[in-house]
């Protein structure tokens, strides 16, 4: 499946045929997954240029932890710490998501050149969302989300986890086209570890294709998440540490972009550059094999003609009297 793109993509970032990848930059003192490495504007900055020097097409700039527990930050401090990034990041020419749940964030990073909001509420933490991206025409990343990070935990119930998520995500769907929002401006994210803390996110990522009958590009962000670390837990239970993730992230990458996705969020980018390569690669060597053996078989031949007739040697003096004399004795009955 070649993953589909929103319009308001550079076109550079709708022609690779293959799912892009978007680096993560935190700029935030308690990030689950780097505690604060990139906290500074300047380093954050050099650690975008680095995660675009291993291959991410887009850069996300966050300023406040969705980590499980996490308490909110001020508004004030969040457009500190975020719209600084932006701006030096997009005079580079680099593409950049705001991450953010805040409309006057999400309005003042655009301003400052980025091209992407992704909201991890899809639009309810703060009603003043719909407005700022309708008017803006930004690309908008619709994540499922039940609640803030301080109480997403207690938020885990479900039926159906892939039937409620894509019943409620159609819901913020509908919710924004009629607040104004175009639809070729929305991608839609399953919120893998959003009121998800375990065996409920594999259900998501195996069911992508039933997202995809949203009619929508899909963005997958599993990077360096909790339900990764207790995959991997060793003897004694004890989930391995996000750093230690990667390679499990990379997988679910390479997985992820077979399926269709059209941007998979990663904190360490090299690993996945590679995987959705890979999947590229493999994908169009699947389809290329699927279109030479369905081909309609060559035409057949016409039925064979009846043979040709062979031609009568042309009579000469040496021929012509022994054939008039057999006819003679024929007629005579001397001979037959």
């Amino acid at each position: 499946m070649v993953p589909s793109s929103p319009e308001p993509l550079p076109a550079a970032l709708t022609s690779h045929g293959r799912t892009l990848v978007m680096g993560v930059v935190n700029v935030t003192p308690d990030s689950f997954s780097d505690g604060g490495e990139w906290f500074e504007p300047g380093a954050a900055v050099q650690h975008g240029r680095d995660l675009i020097a291993d291959g991410a097409d887009v850069l996300d700039v966050g300023g406040e932890s969705t980590r499980p527990g996490a308490a909110r930050v001020s508004v004030e401090d969040e457009l500190a710490r975020v719209v600084p990034v932006v701006r030096a990041l997009a005079a580079e020419g680099a593409v950049v998501s705001v991450d953010t749940t805040r409309a006057v964030v999400a309005e003042q990073a655009v301003a400052a050149g980025a091209l992407v909001v992704n909201d991890v509420s899809g639009g309810l933490a703060d009603e003043r969302m719909a407005e700022v991206v309708a008017r803006t025409g930004v690309v908008y990343v619709v994540m499922h989300w039940r609640g803030h990070a301080d109480v997403m935990d207690d938020l885990e119930q479900y039926d159906d986890v892939v039937l409620d998520v894509r019943r409620e995500l159609a819901a913020r769907v509908e919710a924004l086209l009629a607040a104004g929002v175009r639809r070729e401006q929305l991608v839609v994210d399953p919120g893998l570890g959003f009121s998800k803390a375990g065996a409920a996110n594999w259900p998501l990522l195996a069911a992508l294709d039933e997202l995809h009958a949203l009619g929508l590009p899909v963005l997958v962000g599993a990077s360096r998440k909790r339900f990764l670390g207790h995959l991997l837990a060793g003897p004694d239970g004890e989930p391995v540490p996000p750093l230690e993730r990667d390679a499990a992230t990379a997988a679910v990458s390479a997985l992820a972009a077979a399926a269709g996705a059209w941007c998979v969020r990663v904190h360490e980018v090299r690993g996945t550059a590679d995987a959705v390569r890979v999947a590229q690669a493999w994908v169009g060597a699947r389809r290329s094999l699927d279109t030479s053996r369905h081909a309609p078989p060559p035409a057949p031949a016409g039925p064979p003609g009846p043979p040709a007739r062979a031609q009568a040697a042309p009579e000469t003096a040496q021929t012509a009297a022994p054939q008039a004399a057999r006819r003679r004795t024929t007629r005579d009955g001397d001979s037959a």
